[in-house]
């Protein structure tokens, strides 16, 4: 199978594959086209939801069994022409992610499609039906979808994302997807696997589309999931019919009773994971005393890794155009402006040649806790060191998708469960990287997709 720009990217309508006459080229990140991506017009996605809202639910003794041959098919099967090892490849290629990273975000969809009854199951209230004929004679609460609709702007940075949605299907909604530049090979493929496994057409499509479709999208579903950057929230924001997916912000706070020595190999993974791509990986590492031995114990593990082009089984950095990476280098220079650089803006461009570059780890060292830039977060293993006290309180703690926190401090770590805007609290040495279906995420996706209803039966 040529996986080069012949390769076609078809949309996936509710009367199956459709090639437009507007088609882009997807390229890799040295510029080498990797496939041809059709681009639907805002008229068909409007045209496709209505046909998707007309449409009962599947039946749910369907989804079930259909959910796990999915996840059969995805890992293991010829999907459009393509092998896992293609897939994974041209996704390695095209996003950056190294390739060890690329693939176990792969088989992470499988897992997430596997365990999407496991997550619903924990978010379900304890005294809720999903049936109505379930509820007893005397009356109880249904829980019941919000709408019929699902839109899902899925994000490039991390394939695995795209194993929470597949969810909502199993709750019965319909879904659309509009898949990311970056990645738009892994929702084409879980698309045509959701259909493999017998999903019909017209519960899950496949509308890659440009930004007036992307629009159309939200505006004709009922819920809507989007990733981006703060632009993204902020656009969104007070929309209670969008779920929005940020930047993560996650850290690790260490308080003194603690020896940070003991947990540095957690902390570097927490670093560097995942290419250090992902929102829960760390942006910042707060110490209650002197910072400056962490810092520079972080700085000697990272600078240990090595640029390689990231389809090398080898590589461990996330690959970009030199252009984007010295842009991004220089946007970093002035973001440390006043930190002690121990891995600095100066050497995170390493060029591989062919017009691509590695971005190597920074670490910068701050003499307080400035909140400001503790919270900036870039798309490569990044981090900023800070000294910790009480006085600071939770201000430098504050915006964190998840906080790993090592303390034997119950009443700090009840403060941190009661802060709103801590989304996740992981006490003791656990990565902040650490999921699993009966964790929420942000919240359980059954939270924004679902409500009680009261139901009585006379």
């Amino acid at each position: 199978m040529t996986t080069g720009a012949t390769y076609p990217l078809d949309a996936l309508g509710t009367d199956g594959e459709y090639r437009t006459r507007r088609r882009e080229v997807i390229a890799d990140t040295a510029g080498v086209p990797a496939a041809l991506l059709s681009i639907v017009p805002r008229l068909f996605v409007s045209r496709s939801l209505a046909i998707q809202r007309a449409t009962r639910p599947l039946s749910s003794p369907w989804r079930s069994p259909a959910l796990s041959k999915a996840a059969d098919n995805f890992a293991n099967s010829v999907i459009a022409g393509l092998s896992f090892d293609d897939y994974v490849a041209l996704t390695c290629r095209v996003s950056g992610l190294p390739m060890t990273v690329a693939r176990a975000g792969a088989l992470a969809v499988a897992d997430g499609l596997e365990t999407a009854l496991d997550a619903i199951g924990a978010a379900k209230p304890v005294g809720a039906w999903l049936d109505w004929r379930d509820v007893p004679g005397s009356g109880g609460a249904v829980w019941a979808r919000r709408g019929e609709v699902l839109a899902v702007h899925a994000p490039g940075n991390a394939p695995g994302v795209n194993g929470l949605w597949p969810q909502a299907l199993a709750l019965g909604y319909r879904v659309a997807v509009r898949p990311s530049r970056r990645d738009p090979f892994t929702a084409h493929r879980l698309v045509h696997a959701l259909r493999k496994a017998g999903i019909r057409p017209v519960d899950v499509l496949y509308l890659p589309t440009d930004h007036a479709g992307a629009d159309e999208l939200i505006h004709r579903a009922d819920l809507s999931m989007v990733y981006g950057g703060d632009d993204v929230v902020a656009r969104h924001a007070g929309d209670p019919t969008v779920l929005t997916n940020g930047p993560g912000r996650s850290k690790i706070l260490i308080t003194a009773e603690h020896d940070w020595r003991d947990d540095l190999d957690m902390i570097v993974d927490s670093i560097a994971a995942l290419g250090g791509t992902a929102c829960v990986n760390v942006t910042a590492v707060l110490y209650e005393g002197d910072a400056a031995p962490l810092a520079h114990a972080i700085a000697e593990r990272l600078g240990r890794r090595v640029a390689l082009p990231n389809t090398a089984d080898e590589a461990v950095l996330p690959t970009m155009p030199v252009d984007r990476a010295l842009a991004l280098a220089r946007h970093l220079a002035v973001k440390a402006s006043g930190t002690v650089a121990l891995l600095g803006a100066g050497q995170v461009v390493a060029e591989l040649g062919d017009g691509y570059a590695a971005l190597r780890p920074a670490v910068h060292l701050l003499d307080h806790a400035d909140a400001a830039k503790l919270n900036v977060e870039l798309p490569f293993p990044c981090v900023w060191v800070s000294p910790w006290s009480r006085a600071d309180g939770l201000a430098p703690l504050r915006n964190s998708l998840v906080l790993t926190v090592l303390t034997d401090d119950d009443d700090l770590v009840d403060d941190l469960v009661a802060e709103p805007t801590v989304t996740n609290v992981y006490r003791g040495a656990v990565p902040t990287h650490h999921a699993a279906a009966h964790i929420p995420h942000e919240g359980f996706l059954a939270d924004f997709l679902m409500r009680n209803k009261g139901f009585v039966g006379a």
